[in-house]
């Protein structure tokens, strides 16, 4: 699997891929994508993952992984990029909402947090604020920690 930065011409099989996994890609723009990976199976679009930076802080939106290509490492592949991409765009923490991952980046170092500890900008992002129910559990990670205590 290849993994690039996504070009805008990819928007459509993004969204598409986003509802086939059950993920919200209502508010998905091509500005976003200046802040996405995509991995690549051949030409076949596999897997996406984006961001929304907010300063030091990002929300990690839209990991996806198609049905067909999911416990291949596909994600934990795009994962990985994305966290390595986002720390050398002087992110520190990554923080995001999740209704069926959330043991999936306990894996990864993410920690459970309360919603309402989310900075500001974040949540004021459309996913933060109107496209993730309450009941998403919210969760963070410190980029410049090897280790992550979680309080």
């Amino acid at each position: 699997m290849d993994i690039q930065s996504a070009p805008p011409e990819d928007l459509r099989d993004i969204q598409d891929l986003l509802r086939a996994v059950d993920l919200p890609a209502e508010d998905l723009t091509p500005e976003h994508l200046a802040h996405f990976l995509v991995g690549r199976d051949g030409q076949r679009l596999v897997g996406a993952v984006g961001i929304e930076p907010t300063g030091d802080g990002a929300l990690l939106r839209s990991l996806a992984v198609r049905p067909t290509h999911q416990g291949e490492g596909v994600g934990t592949r795009l994962l990985g990029a994305m966290e390595t991409q986002a720390q050398h765009g002087d992110v520190e923490t990554l923080y995001l909402l999740t209704t069926s991952a959330a043991s999936f980046f306990r894996r990864h170092g993410y920690a459970t947090m309360e919603r309402s500890a989310l900075p500001t900008a974040i949540q004021q992002t459309e996913e933060a604020a109107r496209l993730c129910p309450a009941s998403a559990t919210c969760m963070q990670k410190s980029l410049g920690a090897t280790e992550e205590t979680c309080s």
